[in-house]
């Protein structure tokens, strides 16, 4: 006769199949990003500069004298506590005052913290050198995005916003995540070439923000109305990335930072080429546009820099208010919306985006005007955002 498994059996071991499943899919899912964070990683990220190797060095030289002293100690008093405890007949000795014991404890530990202090010094000074950069790039931080601006150097008049990558975004707010650059992809990563002095020249718009990229040793705070610094040198090409280190607001968790290292050929073509970028984007302020070209490129804008936030369909998410319906996109007066956009609204929530041209903000505010539900038929000019900037 067949014995049927109990449901209470059958369900456990349902469960223990799901739960092995999930965690076989889960170690199949995600791998060790290079240049990026590791699978189980429980040490720093793997150095590629000079100063990241020291920072390293220093790491493991502080903890072999932290787990020196912790031994000592525990072992002192553990060996005290077991050898001269009252069961096996130990009496305590009485006296007060060691003159030894209290040089002793006073010398050594000078000793010991000078000693690492010396070690460190070397280090904590050359990360600070940032003289003699072969290529200078301002990194501003925005909430929520980065923007960089080349300084001197090779690319000297290059400038571009980094923003999450609009899929990474969508993935986050539908709840499956996927890919080992999840929430590091961004649309413009920051190129810089191999074995050149790189100083970075920290700052921010709105709140303060922190550029890191650990594979560098780098990390320094971006704050308003300052300028700060820090460089590195790279010693081989590849893609590394950081985050915003400073919480920064609720989009603090979608503010990457990626640096593409490339040849010194490679990097060269790719200022040539992003030099004739830049300049087909150059527009002429004063330009007059028809209505369809002006949607057609705030699109364009829109889908860079807006959707991340409002979603592609202009329905918002959460907090984030929609675009579709919105009272202000349909205010007959155009320039109520010019103005958030100029200046934000809601204490940040909304930021200012100053950064984008004249002609980008009137191109976006019209796509929006004349989208989804919107059919207002306004068009905004590029001189119209001029005048409102004054």
């Amino acid at each position: 006769m067949k014995t049927s498994t109990s449901l209470p059996k059958r369900l456990l071991q349902g469960s223990a199949a799901l739960a092995a499943s999930l965690v076989t899919a889960a170690a199949v899912a995600v791998e060790s990003l290079p240049g990026g964070p590791a699978v189980n990683q429980t040490d720093l990220h793997p150095p590629i500069t000079k100063i990241a190797a020291e920072v390293q060095t220093l790491h493991y030289g502080m903890m072999i004298v932290c787990l020196a002293i912790f031994v000592a100690v525990f072992g002192v008093m553990f060996y005290s506590i077991l050898k001269h405890r009252k069961s096996v007949g130990a009496k305590a000795a009485n006296f007060h005052e060691s003159v030894s014991v209290e040089i002793a404890w006073t010398i050594a530990p000078f000793i010991i913290v000078t000693a690492m202090g010396f070690a460190a010094t070397k280090t904590v000074v050359a990360q600070k050198d940032t003289s003699n950069a072969d290529l200078t790039i301002k990194a501003t931080g925005y909430q929520w995005k980065w923007g960089y601006d080349y300084l001197k150097g090779e690319g000297e008049g290059i400038n571009f916003l980094a923003t999450l990558d609009t899929a990474q975004r969508e993935m986050s707010n539908s709840g499956h995540p996927s890919g080992d650059n999840y929430l590091l992809k961004v649309d413009n990563p920051l190129v810089v070439p191999v074995g050149k002095k790189v100083r970075i020249i920290t700052t921010a718009n709105d709140v303060i923000h922190a550029w890191m990229v650990p594979a560098f040793g780098v990390k320094q705070d971006a704050i308003p109305g300052f300028v700060r610094d820090t460089w590195f040198k790279a010693e081989q090409t590849g893609d590394f990335y950081g985050q915003c280190a400073e919480l920064c607001g609720k989009e603090h968790a979608y503010m990457p930072i990626h640096v593409k290292v490339l040849s010194a050929e490679d990097y060269s073509a790719w200022v040539q080429g992003k030099k004739k970028e830049l300049a087909a984007k150059a527009d002429d302020p004063t330009k007059v546009w028809t209505q369809a070209d002006l949607v057609a490129r705030g699109e364009k804008v829109y889908t860079s820099n807006c959707a991340v936030c409002h979603k592609p369909d202009g329905k918002g998410a959460g907090p984030i208010k929609a675009l579709d319906g919105s009272t202000k996109v349909l205010d007959a007066d155009k320039m109520v919306q010019v103005q958030v956009l100029l200046n934000g609204q809601n204490n940040g929530a909304m930021p200012a985006w100053k950064q984008l041209s004249d002609t980008e903000i009137a191109a976006v505010i019209t796509y929006t005007k004349n989208s989804w539900s919107n059919k207002t038929g306004q068009t905004v000019q590029p001189s119209e955002v001029v005048a409102a900037r004054k």
